[in-house]
């Protein structure tokens, strides 16, 4: 085939294939650059086996709950080898359904490490691919922190190669995947400990919705230890050993995890032949539209500073080529109200502005509704963990700017709500609408 074409991807992750398959859906001729597996971070080391995990986690409690209302069974341990064979199965599906939906399009996947020779040029192996278009969508790799014993332990990567449960590990961070990844090892077995030098969880959430999120992470078994700052790391006899900045080690750790963040894949692809804009971080500068600086260079996902979630990868990499392909002038995207999950036990959900946010931006014109109950099947099996809901309201009409959520099924509740709120919706709608009774989501209209 031609080394010229229409558009030049660079990245088969979410964002890169979305972008892909719009275009070349509008007509473009498309060429597809990746040098490891289709799907990037979301589908082989992320969200997908990622929340494969959590179901099996989800699974070890429910025979736990199971036992606790009346069932005659023993909770077992999860076959780990037996479990991860299925889930690389469901994966190995997304490679093959992404390569014939790349067939049928006629977009060509080329293997390789794709790095810029000059702008709108890119080589791959012995070719130069070239197009008026190039799509940046290189994603991002686990952060490791820069100290003495930071190489040792595993990363978000290792985590999805574990083929047991570790019997004692310290997890370092208080974000998304430490939360996750914790939650989902305390379930199957592991003595987890959280280490952070932040004050609490989820730095960026509403703050009320993180300290009950705290709690009940603490009932579950999960050590919390806040404002701690590491000055090294050692592998002892015993395990792992964390020395702090200030204040006593903690130690015997059988594994040890980091989940300090991500840093963008933009070294080693010749961004420099292209005078193509970085951030202090060595994210790609994009205007709202996906631009770069450099006239027909974009970028999505998470080698921006944008919000780093996949469906954001994906919407944006869609509008952009609608926009470029499609003939539609103004499509981008909204990075307002996105709605998030975190998948933790419980699951956390969330969508618009914090009490925080709000009342910075409107002041005494929040409002603020709460509620804590006990799901009928906890309270069945005598178990204490509460579901949390709160609405955030401005103004004399309470218009809806926040919704957040913590525990059981929160995360498939929210969905819904988050289309009422980029709506628009006031308290009074959400008064108006009969509940579903007997539900957790009821609870929500009826504050």
């Amino acid at each position: 085939m031609s080394d010229s074409f229409d558009l030049l991807v660079l990245g088969a992750g979410s964002g890169g294939i979305a972008m892909a398959i719009r275009a070349a859906r509008h007509g473009a001729r498309v060429a597809l650059v990746e040098a490891r597996a289709l799907g990037g971070t979301c589908v082989n080391v992320g969200c997908v086996p990622k929340k494969a995990m959590w179901l099996a986690a989800e699974l070890a409690q429910a025979q736990r709950v199971a036992q606790a209302v009346g069932f005659a069974l023993q909770p077992g341990a999860l076959r780990w080898d037996e479990f991860i064979a299925r889930r690389s199965a469901y994966i190995d599906n997304i490679h093959a359904s992404y390569r014939q939906r790349c067939a049928e399009l006629g977009i060509e996947l080329v293997s390789g490490h794709g790095r810029f020779s000059a702008p709108h040029r890119v080589v791959v192996g012995g070719r130069e691919l070239q197009a008026p278009h190039v799509l940046i969508a290189t994603g991002a790799q686990a952060r490791r922190e820069a100290m003495a014993g930071g190489a040792l332990g595993i990363d978000s990567d290792g985590f999805f190669a574990l083929r047991a449960c570790p019997r004692r590990i310290a997890i370092v961070g208080s974000g998304y995947i430490a939360v996750e990844l914790g939650g989902v090892l305390n379930a199957l077995g592991a003595q987890v400990t959280l280490v952070a030098r932040s004050e609490r969880l989820l730095r960026h959430f509403d703050h009320e919705i993180t300290a009950e999120l705290a709690q009940a992470l603490q009932q579950h078994g999960i050590t919390l230890a806040f404002s701690r700052r590491l000055s090294r790391v050692e592998r002892a006899a015993d395990g792992y050993a964390l020395h702090m900045a200030q204040g006593p080690a903690l130690g015997g750790f059988d594994e040890l995890l980091w989940a300090t963040g991500r840093v963008p894949n933009t070294r080693d692809c010749g961004l420099e032949t292209t005078g193509i804009a970085l951030d202090a971080r060595g994210c790609i500068d994009i205007d709202a539209w996906q631009n770069t600086n450099v006239a027909g260079h974009y970028a999505v996902g998470d080698v921006t500073d944008r919000v780093e979630l996949t469906p954001v990868a994906i919407a944006a990499a869609r509008r952009l080529a609608d926009r470029l392909f499609g003939g539609q002038a103004t499509a981008r995207l909204d990075y307002s109200n996105i709605p998030t999950v975190v998948f933790a036990h419980p699951p956390v959900a969330t969508v618009g502005l914090t009490e925080q946010q709000a009342r910075s931006a409107h002041g005494d014109a929040v409002r603020v509704y709460r509620t804590r109950f006990r799901p009928m099947l906890t309270a069945l099996a005598g178990g204490s963990e509460r579901t949390f809901m709160k609405l955030v309201c401005v103004g004399a009409e309470e218009r809806i700017v926040g919704i957040h959520l913590l525990g059981v099924a929160a995360d498939e509740i929210l969905q819904g709500f988050a289309v009422a709120l980029r709506m628009g919706a006031r308290k009074a709608d959400f008064d108006a609408t009969v509940a579903i009774h007997p539900t957790s989501a009821e609870e929500l209209v009826l504050m």
